[in-house]
């Protein structure tokens, strides 16, 4: 005679086995949210540096323009400098902009530009070394000035960066 076991048929799922599906979808949902939370910091931290990094042009195109000494016969011998109130509001040649703090920020042409709250430009300038541009000098001894620019928002510093500006012959 033989014996028989009769097997039962499994109609559904252990507690384990829902134990370890609920563990996954937990832990890959963590994952997404993780992601997700990234992804907006990432974004945001691009948008500011977009935006920095507008600001810095739109003071550069402003040096560019600016004549490299005052224009004005009256402050002709005046050391180079700021000729009013800080931040600087008339400026009328390059040296204007020597450690300068604007917020609002300026755009191309000098003007506040509103609607940007948080933003500011920080302006300060070094005459340099004709034959070494690494090399500062006393303000008024070169022809070259380099013009660095800091933009933070908030108070926290997105962007720094500078170039060179030249007398040109013309001045």
């Amino acid at each position: 005679m033989r014996c028989t076991h009769s097997r039962s048929v499994r109609g559904g799922f252990s507690l384990i086995e829902v134990a370890v599906a609920t563990a996954i979808v937990g832990i890959a949902l963590a994952a997404l949210l993780v992601a997700v939370g990234s992804n907006t910091r990432v974004n945001d931290a691009g948008a500011k540096l977009t935006q920095a990094s507008f600001l810095a042009q739109e003071i550069r195109e402003w040096t560019l323009t600016l004549p490299f000494s005052d224009p004005d016969p009256g402050d002709a011998g005046n050391p180079p400098g700021p000729d009013g109130s800080d931040p600087q509001h008339f400026v009328d040649d390059l040296d204007d902009l020597i450690d300068v703090t604007y917020s609002p920020p300026r755009d191309g042409e000098g003007n506040a530009m509103y609607g940007m709250e948080g933003w500011s430009q920080t302006i300060s300038l070094t005459w340099r070394d004709p034959n070494s541009l690494l090399t500062s000098v006393t303000p008024g001894e070169s022809d070259i000035i380099c013009v660095q620019v800091g933009v933070a928002f908030e108070g926290q510093t997105i962007i720094n960066t500078n170039w060179l500006v030249a007398r040109r012959d013309e001045e």
